[in-house]
């Protein structure tokens, strides 16, 4: 624990990363906390107060994005620590004063074969156009598949690869392919110009940190129209509430033009969730894929979402999954909890059903 007199970033992310902690949280009122295997862990005896958040956070910052902080109020930013990796950082006024979040970045981008995604996600790679989503709430690992799709594709074949990011997380190296990395605020000014400016720069694949607006959807969707293969995020819990998300950021006049083209150029949704591990001993990625194939387009456009589910669920030798059937893959292994399945199912009553297994896990 840290006494009073240590105030500096630098030492609370290093006491992150040394207990394998994904997050530090800095907050008015509470010690700095860390995030690990998804609880909050305290790294020090006292509470910060205003003054302390404000000078710590402010201290890492460049002037530049102070003043896009003080104008913004909130600022995305990315943080490279000598010796010790990279880091994704949120600053953000709660109650009248700075407070801040920082998601750790792991140097080594992982093998796409050790996520725990099934193998059809390689098959995905594959594709050389259309729009691939990937959905799931903040820190469900949506961006650490991303990079190790793109690092996977960089590998195989050649191409040029230009990502938009929010700010720049993990560190591409050329391989086969080139990879051109622009982060907001520092290399264009967002995301919509930056896709705009994207198409004339001669790209085989565009990746998108995430979908946050309209106009960024409308030119995804066009970019993946006009023969480009484009990977991009969305905030939501599965495969058919994305396309909802999607299409709902439109107004009503506008939605039949972009049901027609996401029934286009669609090729799959794929969700995920990282859940606790039943032996305590770190996190488990549950997932879900929904490809779209003429059935599923045929329910996107008549907007029949939960046919999707039923549709997904029958589909496997297509490489279709549901949640539900990862999380009773994953408690069968023993990897999870039934409680913990319970939580996360569609459908409590396939967790309930399931026989009861010698591994003292089924209840």
């Amino acid at each position: 624990m840290a006494n009073e007199n240590v105030l500096d970033v630098v030492y609370f992310l290093t006491e992150t990363v040394n207990r394998s902690a994904s997050d530090l949280h800095l907050a008015v009122g509470s010690p700095p906390m860390a995030r690990l295997h998804g609880s909050l862990v305290p790294l020090a005896e006292y509470n910060l107060t205003a003054d302390n958040c404000r000078d710590l956070i402010l201290g890492i910052l460049t002037e530049n994005q102070r003043a896009r902080l003080e104008e913004d109020w909130e600022l995305d930013f990315a943080l490279q620590v000598d010796g010790l990796g990279r880091f994704r950082g949120n600053a953000h006024y709660s109650r009248g004063s700075l407070e801040a979040a920082f998601r750790h970045i792991p140097s080594a981008i992982p093998d796409i074969k050790n996520l725990g995604h099934r193998p059809f996600l390689m098959q995905l790679c594959n594709l050389e156009q259309g729009l691939i989503l990937f959905t799931g709430i903040t820190g469900s690992g949506k961006t650490t598949t991303l990079a190790s799709i793109i690092q996977h594709i960089s590998s195989q074949r050649t191409g040029v690869i230009i990502t938009v990011e929010d700010p720049i997380e993990f560190i591409f190296e050329n391989r086969l392919s080139l990879v051109k990395q622009r982060e907001l605020g520092t290399d264009t000014k967002s995301f919509p110009t930056a896709l705009r400016h994207a198409l004339r720069q001669d790209p085989d694949i565009i990746m998108i940190s995430e979908m946050r607006d309209r106009e960024t959807m409308q030119t995804a969707i066009s970019a993946a129209e006009t023969g480009h293969l484009v990977l991009a995020t969305v905030h939501t819990i599965d495969a058919p509430k994305a396309l909802d998300r999607l299409i709902d950021s439109f107004p009503p006049d506008q939605q039949p033009q972009i049901i027609a083209q996401l029934a286009n150029c669609l090729q799959a949704v794929v969700s995920q969730r990282l859940l606790p591990r039943a032996d305590g001993q770190g996190r488990v990625l549950a997932t879900e894929i929904m490809v779209c194939n003429n059935a599923i387009r045929a329910c996107l456009r008549d907007r029949r979402g939960e046919q999707m589910i039923g549709l997904m669920e029958i589909s496997s030798r297509e490489g279709m999954h549901t949640i539900d059937d990862s999380l009773i893959e994953l408690l069968e292994k023993g990897l999870i909890t039934k409680e913990e399945a319970l939580i996360n199912a569609r459908d409590p009553n396939r967790i309930n059903n399931l026989k009861a297994k010698k591994s003292g896990f089924f209840s």
